[in-house]
């Protein structure tokens, strides 16, 4: 693959509303110019008869099952609740 050149990356730059130095297209340049050339041999990977996936292995979830139930009683909640304002349990302040 033939490298970007800078004014290709300045315009790659723009659209993704990044301010580069001089030096940055330079470094940058060079970068994407290895990405491309890397996503360009995985494209000559032959993947005729494979089955498109979400996960490379198999996703096994940890979370419980979502099921609805009857919610707990208000006045029970705020019992065990430390402090109390109103029908609210109250915390104490996290932002100044």
């Amino acid at each position: 693959m033939e490298s970007l050149t800078s004014d290709e990356l300045r315009h790659v730059a723009t659209l993704a509303n990044l301010h580069l130095t001089d030096d940055e297209v330079e470094k940058y340049r060079h970068q994407l110019t290895g990405i491309l050339a890397h996503v360009q041999s995985l494209q000559q990977v032959d993947t005729d008869g494979v089955e498109p996936t979400g996960h490379a292995t198999a996703s096994n979830t940890v979370l419980r099952k979502d099921d609805s139930s009857t919610p707990l009683n208000r006045e029970d909640v705020l019992e065990n609740a430390p402090t109390t304002s109103g029908e609210f349990i109250r915390v104490r302040a996290v932002l100044d």
